[in-house]
C-alpha cells in the first residue's frame, strides 16, 4: 500500500465513520414504535416500511463498521500487525453482533404482522414471543455497540497514539472513550443503571466524539503527513513491539 493509496483510505475511512453514525442513528428512530410502543404488536405491522427501513439503516452500519476497519488495516498493521488484527476481528465481532439484532427486530415484526392478521390470538404467547426478542435486541445493542465498540476503539486509538499518525489529543479522547464505553456496557450488564439514561449517554459520548473528530480529520487532511513519509520509507520495518 503506497502513500497516494494511503491517503485514499484516509478520506474512505472519514466517510465510513460519518456513514456509520448517521444510519445507527437513523436505524434506532425508525425502530420506535416496534421498540418502544406501548402496543408494540399491533404497531410493528403498521408501521411496517418504516421498520424495515430502520433495519436498512442497520445493515448500512454493519457495512460501514466492517469498512472502516477494512480501510484502516493496512495501516494500522505497519505499526502493530498484533493489534491491527484484534481490532479487525472484534470490529467483524460487533458487526455479527448487531446483525444479529437486525434478525431479531424483523423476526418481531413477523410476529406483530401474525399478531394482527389472526382471528383471536393467543397473547401470553405473543407477548412472550414478543418480549423474548425485544430482550434479544437489547442485548445486542448492549454488547455491539458498547462492548466491542469499547475495546475496539482503544486497539485503534493505542496504535494511532504510539505511531501519531492523528493528532494525540484525538487518540487519548479514543482511549478514554472506548474504555468508558466499556465501563457502561459492564454497568448496565450488571444493572448499575438502564442502558439508555443519563449515565449510559454520558459515558458514551466521549467515544462518539472521538469518531466525528477523526472523520473530520481523516476528510479534510487525512494522516499526518510525516510519520506517512517515513512509514514508506524505503527499509522501515514495522514497529512490532507496540
Amino acid at each position: 500500500m503506497n502513500l497516494q493509496a494511503t491517503r485514499r483510505s484516509a478520506k474512505l475511512t472519514g466517510v465510513l465513520f460519518i456513514v456509520a453514525a448517521i444510519s445507527s442513528i437513523f436505524g434506532l428512530l425508525l425502530y420506535d414504535p416496534i421498540l418502544n410502543g406501548t402496543d408494540y404488536l399491533s404497531e410493528g405491522a403498521k408501521h411496517d416500511n418504516q421498520i424495515i427501513w430502520g433495519a436498512i439503516m442497520e445493515l448500512i452500519l454493519v457495512v460501514s463498521a466492517v469498512g472502516t476497519a477494512v480501510t484502516m488495516y493496512p495501516v494500522l498493521r505497519r505499526y502493530s500487525e498484533r493489534i491491527a488484527l484484534g481490532h479487525l476481528c472484534f470490529r467483524f465481532l460487533e458487526a455479527v453482533i448487531i446483525t444479529v439484532g437486525i434478525v431479531s427486530i424483523l423476526s418481531l415484526l413477523t410476529l406483530s404482522r401474525d399478531f394482527t392478521a389472526a382471528a383471536s390470538p393467543d397473547l401470553s404467547f405473543y407477548h412472550a414471543s414478543g418480549t423474548l426478542l425485544i430482550a434479544i435486541h437489547d442485548w445486542t445493542f448492549l454488547l455491539g455497540p458498547n462492548f466491542m465498540l469499547g475495546i475496539n476503539t482503544m486497539m485503534y486509538s493505542y496504535i494511532f497514539y504510539r505511531s501519531g499518525l492523528v493528532p494525540r489529543f484525538l487518540s487519548i479522547l479514543g482511549m478514554t472513550g472506548g474504555a468508558l464505553v466499556l465501563a457502561a456496557a459492564l454497568f448496565e450488564m450488571f444493572g448499575v443503571f438502564e442502558q439508555v439514561s443519563v449515565w449510559g449517554g454520558l459515558l458514551s459520548l466521549p467515544v462518539a466524539a472521538n469518531e466525528m473528530a477523526l472523520a473530520v480529520i481523516l476528510l479534510a487532511r487525512g494522516f499526518n503527513e510525516s510519520r506517512l513519509n517515513r512509514l514508506f520509507t524505503p527499509n522501515n520495518g514495522t514497529t512490532s513491539a507496540l
